[in-house]
């Protein structure tokens, strides 16, 4: 099957083609896709339909999207949908405007979320979420990774996922268990 992977984010189509090993994903320049999709969702379930559905009108193939993020108990779910744009900034930025907000605070604890939708050119759809807990750290740990991976102490791994290996991360990860609650369900459909 080609899935063509709703991101330009060249860290999520690598883990998408690592997870789901056996499917043919594409990005979206090799399925001739050069757009932007705009969020405008309040959820992250809402934001990866949008990408999907935009992507598989476009192209005429499957079309997976996921939005997710961060969120922060101690700043009432932020940074959020919002995670990759929290501070106006770039990866670096977010993470120093991150730890800012926390200065101070006891309660670090936290969780990575994850959608994903799947649309069929036919307009089926499959979508699943998954969740993976930690708290923030205090300063960057690891060379891994991506995004807030540095900072965020996972409570599977006893090691921030930027100090883990992409087996490990993906095993863990609110992606890869969104991913693989994905593959159950697609299962069911064929």
């Amino acid at each position: 099957m080609k899935i063509v992977a709703a991101t330009g984010n060249a860290h999520k189509l690598q883990e998408f083609r690592s997870i789901l090993q056996g499917a043919e994903i594409l990005s979206q320049s090799e399925a001739g896709f050069y757009g932007e999709v705009e969020e405008t969702g309040a959820t992250f379930a809402e934001n990866a339909l949008i990408k999907a559905q935009a992507v598989a009108r476009a192209t005429g193939l499957a079309a997976l999207a996921d939005d997710s993020g961060l969120c922060v108990d101690a700043l009432g779910g932020a940074p959020g949908v919002y995670s990759a744009r929290y501070s106006g900034g770039d990866d670096r930025a977010n993470r120093v405007l991150l730890l800012k907000n926390l200065e101070g605070t006891e309660n670090r604890a936290a969780h990575f979320a994850c959608a994903i939708a799947l649309v069929f050119p036919d307009g089926r759809r499959v979508e699943s979420e998954g969740k993976t807990y930690g708290r923030i750290l205090t300063e960057e740990r690891g060379q891994n990774g991506f995004g807030y991976d540095c900072l965020f102490w996972s409570d599977d791994l006893r090691k921030t996922f930027a100090e883990a290996s992409e087996e490990e991360k993906n095993a863990v990860s609110h992606r890869g268990r969104a991913l693989q609650a994905l593959k159950e369900k697609i299962g069911e459909l064929f």
